[in-house]
């Protein structure tokens, strides 16, 4: 059964900095792509950034310059730094990991950015 955990979410200040983490396990075949969405009160669930194994990465233009998506192949970890955060940032980020049997995503994981 493939589980995604993620970890690294929280309250922060704006200009602040949080990097949140995700591993997942149980996959008999290789993530392809893995990345992370979000989902704010009241808004559809929106791609935030995604990597796919030895090609591009691609961001959300209202988060280019201020997070950076990376991943850790060998381990099955994606993770997302993010700097400069501003309150409309605020939402659960869920982790995603697509393979050739399925997509998969996390719980989410609480991101909260206010003064």
């Amino acid at each position: 059964q493939v589980q995604l955990v993620e970890s690294g979410g929280g309250l922060v200040q704006p200009g602040g900095s949080l990097r949140l983490s995700c591993a997942a396990s149980g996959s008999r075949s290789r993530f392809r792509t893995m990345g992370w969405y979000r989902q704010a009160p009241g808004k559809q669930r929106e791609l935030v950034a995604a990597t796919t194994g030895g090609g591009p990465t691609n961001y959300a233009d209202s988060v280019k310059g201020r997070f950076t998506i990376s991943r850790d192949n060998g381990q099955n970890t994606v993770y997302l730094q993010m700097n400069s955060l501003k309150p409309e940032d605020t939402a659960v980020y869920y982790c995603n990991a697509i393979s050739i049997i399925g997509n998969y995503w996390g719980q989410g994981t609480q991101v909260t950015v206010s003064s």
